[in-house]
């Protein structure tokens, strides 16, 4: 049974680390770490070399924005390659090729399935989103929810590869808090790692049948 407690973006902003953690960990088959210190900030900003960004809606509404550095992003996509038993010599070799920002769209994609299952079952919370974006840039661009967030909050987060590459996540949140007004039984978790698992699957598949082509 859970206790009263209250939850806000803080909270919040550390289910979706440990979702994007757990993800690009199991993906790479290497350690992906997070900072355990935030930064606030007053706007979310796409930035070189390789951005991500989803929108969500629902019980809450937000922006997510990743923010690649070229080596980052070619480590993650090797690793996760090789994981999947991809031979070396078929991999991509630029960061700006269109496997490196399919790759990494796809785990965004799991990262925010898995956010979303972590968010239904701490907070009894549903949220909608949208597919990931990615875009290759060379300058930084300003990016704003829109959506009808009357008081959002900005937040940073930095994250380290397995070599101590870096990138970063930035949430733009509806500033809110939940509160548990009695106790309840939290619903059966789902097996995350297994869908991780299977939509890894399908990609390894779908890569297979490009290369073939």
């Amino acid at each position: 049974m859970t206790e009263k407690v209250i939850q806000s973006t803080d909270e919040i902003l550390i289910i979706l680390c440990k979702s994007v953690q757990s993800v690009l960990t199991k993906a790479s088959g290497e350690a992906v770490s997070f900072s355990p210190i935030v930064q606030k900030i007053t706007k979310t900003c796409l930035k070189p070399d390789i951005s991500c960004f989803t929108i969500f809606e629902g019980g809450l509404s937000g922006l997510l924005v990743m923010n690649f550095t070229a080596d980052a992003a070619m480590e993650i996509y090797r690793q996760y390659m090789l994981n999947m038993g991809m031979p070396k010599d078929e991999l991509s070799i630029l960061h700006t090729s269109d496997d490196v920002a399919n790759i990494l769209g796809e785990l965004m994609s799991q990262t925010m399935g898995r956010f979303q299952s972590e968010l239904r079952h701490e907070l009894q919370v549903s949220i909608k989103m949208s597919l990931p974006k990615m875009l290759v840039i060379s300058k930084d661009v300003v990016i704003s929810i829109d959506t009808k967030i009357e008081t959002p909050e900005y937040r940073r987060v930095s994250f380290e590869t397995a070599s101590h590459r870096p990138f970063f996540l930035e949430l733009g949140i509806e500033k809110t808090e939940f509160e548990t007004l009695f106790p309840f039984e939290k619903e059966q978790e789902e097996d995350i790692d297994a869908i991780v698992l299977a939509a890894q699957k399908r990609q390894k598949v779908s890569s297979k049948l490009k290369s073939k082509l």
